[in-house]
């Protein structure tokens, strides 16, 4: 992904699994991750869990689609 595809509140995914875009910065994103089984540590700001930064060198292991497929090396 690149910097400009970032919405607050957008979801996105890694490699290690789905986030939630909570914060845009000038150069940066701030997310959550999604891996939570107590709906109430989605409240939020400020959230009850930790904020993850990613910045430019992060945003090409992001993409908009959920990965399902492994790449066999």
């Amino acid at each position: 992904m690149k910097f400009e595809d970032y919405k607050i509140n957008d979801i996105f995914y890694t490699n290690s699994g789905s986030w939630k875009c909570t914060d845009i910065g000038s150069r940066i994103i701030v997310a959550i991750s999604l891996d939570q089984e107590d709906e109430r540590n989605y409240i939020g700001p400020p959230y009850s869990i930790e904020e993850v930064v990613f910045d430019e060198y992060d945003f090409k292991g992001c993409f908009r689609e959920e990965i399902t497929k492994h790449r066999s090396e």
